[in-house]
């Protein structure tokens, strides 16, 4: 054990490694393109979990226990969405009351 943390090399940073600052060509993915996967992602669970408990209700060969599953997780990522979309909003009208 003793052998594995004396191998690791102490960090230094070199003038050139200074972080730059943000701006729109060095931004890998923007904040925007991150939320617009995430609402997709909540989008394509609700159609996955509407699409089998349509199957279900026409009488198509569908498991009930991967029916279920489906709109399980359907419901959880709809939940976590509007929670974390609360927060913001909570962290929003925070700012906005703060005096300058």
């Amino acid at each position: 054990m003793i052998d594995r943390l004396s191998s690791v090399k102490p960090l230094t940073i070199q003038a050139g490694q200074i972080s730059k600052p943000l701006n729109q060509s060095n931004v890998k993915s923007p904040f925007s393109t991150m939320l617009q996967d995430a609402i997709n992602h909540v989008n394509h669970t609700q159609n996955v979990s509407d699409t089998m408990t349509d199957k279900l209700i026409k009488g198509e060969k569908v498991e009930l226990h991967n029916v279920m599953i489906a709109a399980e997780k359907a419901s959880i990522t709809l939940q976590s969405t509007l929670e974390i979309r609360n927060k913001v909003i909570e962290a929003y009208q925070e700012v906005m009351r703060m005096q300058v």
